[in-house]
């Protein structure tokens, strides 16, 4: 029998704000767009702003004399480079700067069983982030994959010993009945199975769907310990609204219509 979903947590406004890693991952992003939300990740004082690999240097300069960390992704957003290119990529990044490293996994790979090159290749890549000071964090894609294949997933992330395993990189869009594309990101019961079959020391990141204070409370009392989020701005003001602030205080976690 499946443990019942607390309903209230202790929380500060920093505890939420070092949850999120502000993404500005948008492909069609400017760099003054860019710059603008660098700004938003000072303000706010979050965990990472999630930068392409071309930005980290860029946002090395912009982030310097914060404590926001640099977070660029590799392989994003459909995780088809090669395992090597994919090596080349992570250990570039983090020499220039990045902290903590998004992977997406080859997801066709998964979806054809080739379990040892999945291993192989999230192995060799965490290796290397490893060796740099960084951590990694290999993102799933889970709107493409199986349960079973998720479950796989996890338990090999635990052997390997990776940070963070993460549910989707917010890009992964499916086609629907209608012919038209969309994605569902983080879902609470794939969130739920993630934080069962992960170990004990990996940690858990949600993105795609996160786009309220409400959504990072059910998160948070899921397990989850970091977001990728745009919504920022919305989501640390409405806390402010509801009187979180420098002292922990405990909050309600509402599950209607989930």
């Amino acid at each position: 029998m499946a443990s019942p979903r607390p309903t209230t947590l202790a929380v500060s406004l920093s505890d939420l704000a070092k949850m999120i890693d502000h993404s500005l991952l948008h492909p069609t992003m400017t760099d003054d767009e860019v710059l603008a939300g660098l700004q938003i990740s000072k303000k706010y004082n979050v965990a990472t702003a999630c930068v392409k690999p071309y930005h980290i240097l860029f946002a090395k300069k912009h982030l310097e004399g914060s404590s926001v960390l640099i977070c660029p992704v590799i392989g994003f957003p459909h995780g088809n480079s090669t395992a090597e290119v994919k090596v080349f990529e992570a250990k570039r990044a983090v020499y220039e700067g990045g902290k903590e490293v998004d992977m997406v996994v080859n997801i066709g790979r998964v979806r054809s069983g080739k379990w040892e090159y999945v291993k192989n290749e999230i192995d060799k890549v965490n290796e290397v982030v490893v060796e740099g000071g960084a951590i990694l964090k290999v993102i799933f894609e889970n709107d493409y994959l199986m349960e079973e294949e998720i479950i796989k997933l996890c338990e090999i992330c635990t052997e390997v010993g990776v940070a963070y395993v993460k549910t989707s990189t917010g890009y992964g869009f499916i086609k629907l009945p209608s012919g038209d594309y969309n994605y569902k990101g983080a879902t609470i019961p794939h969130l739920e199975l993630m934080r069962k079959y992960a170990g004990s020391n990996v940690q858990i990141k949600a993105a795609g769907g996160v786009r309220t204070l409400d959504d990072l409370l059910r998160v948070r009392a899921l397990g989850v310990s970091r977001v990728g989020a745009t919504a920022t701005t919305e989501i640390i003001d409405e806390a402010v609204r509801r009187g979180i602030g420098s002292e922990r205080t405990s909050v309600e976690v509402s599950w209607e219509g989930v």
